[in-house]
């Protein structure tokens, strides 16, 4: 009996948790992803035709992914069998390959094979499904809450569509919640249960997008709130904020969804909105992710996006990196946020990071030499070999400045650094002008 045929057997039965006993069990049953469920999308008509070919899941914990699947498992008419990346081993790979071959050379029956947390296989277990897939013995369904575009072959991926499951909507987890409260045979409507509004909201709302996690938090309600004076269950916003706690942040250090937050953290400081900026950092911090990470994060921006039209930014950046190594969390993001909203603020320019591209591309593409007025003469001999010679000191020259060439002959008028006219770097473009329109520097 696999995990399919298990649930169909007992999604009645009380012991189940709510979350279970509500998997649809029918496409018109599901609640959102309309993007790929709705009835002109080419999911819903190959499930409803029973042409669906290898697929993979990919989305967030409680958004659909293992119901989709026993939706496909209830209304196909191939074998259908499933196994958890987590759990399977080369012999149990093996063991449903043995049988979709049989039921294939028997019945002309192809075998779809629901993979569950397909991410946790290694190279060599993708590999081996390979050849069963482009043969047709097996039609893969895999689901993931990591990108499998990180984390499934290539070659896997190039055979199967990729379908991302979004985050539920707000209207649809207080859907499945009042359906849930009111279903005699499977739900808790023989608690006769009512729910505020307000709890209902939410509820909904921090459930961050979670199905499991919305009708987790009703069904501990229900079964840990005493009856009414009328005799009913009534499930309060204090009810219902003590049940689920804390709203589950989607951040996995090592996947997707913690780069896209670092991006956005990042381009909301480069794009001076520190509004966007704070809300990252609060969910990075919320998330538990490292201080330090962060700290290094602006100071990069610091420097590769405010640059020169305000210095300053990288001090403010340095000195937060040394303070919240020092201070620890919480209060850490209170310095946190005061350096990303003075970054965020601050007046941008990327000219230093052109500057230093365009070196680097010069030195890749051009052979140089140095002039030999500015080579080192303080070592034994350079003098005999004229190094130094020539060279003019410039702090015995008014402002500090005299007319002589530093770049090499190959390169002599290149320009890397162009400031731009914003903050502090306008006033260097105005003195690098000057000194140019009085000799090449």
């Amino acid at each position: 009996m696999d995990l399919f045929d298990y649930m169909r057997k007992n999604t009645m039965k009380s012991e189940a948790p709510l979350a279970s006993r509500m998997r649809p069990v029918s496409l018109e049953e599901i609640v959102g992803q309309q993007h790929i469920l709705g009835k002109d999308k080419l999911l819903y008509r190959a499930i409803q035709a029973d042409k669906l070919g290898s697929v993979i899941f990919y989305g967030p914990p409680g958004t659909g992914k293992t119901t989709i699947a026993r939706v496909i498992a209830c209304t196909t008419r191939s074998e259908f069998t499933q196994i958890n990346a987590t759990m399977a081993g080369k012999k149990d790979m093996e063991e449903v390959v043995r049988q979709a071959k049989e039921v294939l050379g028997m019945y002309g029956k192809r075998t779809i094979l629901f993979v569950d947390e397909i991410h946790r296989f290694n190279k060599g277990q993708q590999d081996y499904l390979l050849p069963f897939v482009e043969d047709g013995t097996l039609i893969l369904i895999g689901a993931t809450t990591e990108n499998p575009y990180f984390e499934v072959n290539k070659a896997l991926l190039s055979r199967s569509i990729v379908f991302e499951l979004k985050e539920l909507e707000k209207e649809d987890i207080k859907k499945l919640l009042c359906r849930a409260l009111g279903d005699m045979e499977r739900g808790m409507g023989a608690y006769e249960g009512m729910i505020d509004e307000d709890a209902l909201d939410f509820l909904a709302e921090m459930s961050g997008g979670d199905a499991r996690n919305a009708l987790n938090a009703l069904e501990l309600s229900l079964l840990t709130t005493k009856c009414g004076d009328d005799g009913k269950i009534h499930i309060t916003l204090e009810i219902a904020s003590e049940c689920i706690q804390k709203k589950a942040v989607r951040y996995d250090k090592g996947g997707d969804s913690h780069y896209d937050t670092v991006s956005a953290f990042i381009k909301s400081m480069r794009g001076s909105d520190p509004d966007a900026a704070i809300f990252y950092l609060a969910k990075m911090l919320y998330a538990g992710e490292d201080v330090r990470f962060i700290a290094r994060r602006m100071l990069i921006c610091a420097s590769e996006d405010v640059g020169n039209a305000d210095p300053q930014a990288l001090l403010v950046a340095a000195a937060a990196a040394q303070a919240v190594e020092r201070v620890g969390m919480p209060e850490s993001q209170i310095i946190l946020a005061q350096a990303v909203s003075y970054i965020a603020s601050a007046p941008k320019s990327n000219a230093a990071c052109l500057a230093i591209a365009a070196a680097m591309e010069a030195v890749k593409s051009t052979t140089t030499t140095v002039p030999v007025h500015l080579k080192d003469r303080h070592y034994k001999g350079a003098a005999k070999l004229g190094h130094g010679e020539g060279y003019l000191y410039a702090h015995d020259y008014p402002e500090h400045y005299v007319k002589q060439q530093y770049l090499p002959d190959e390169i002599i008028g290149k320009t890397f650094y162009h400031p731009t006219d914003i903050g502090y770097e306008k006033e260097i473009a105005e003195r690098l002008k000057r000194l140019r329109d009085q000799s090449f520097i």
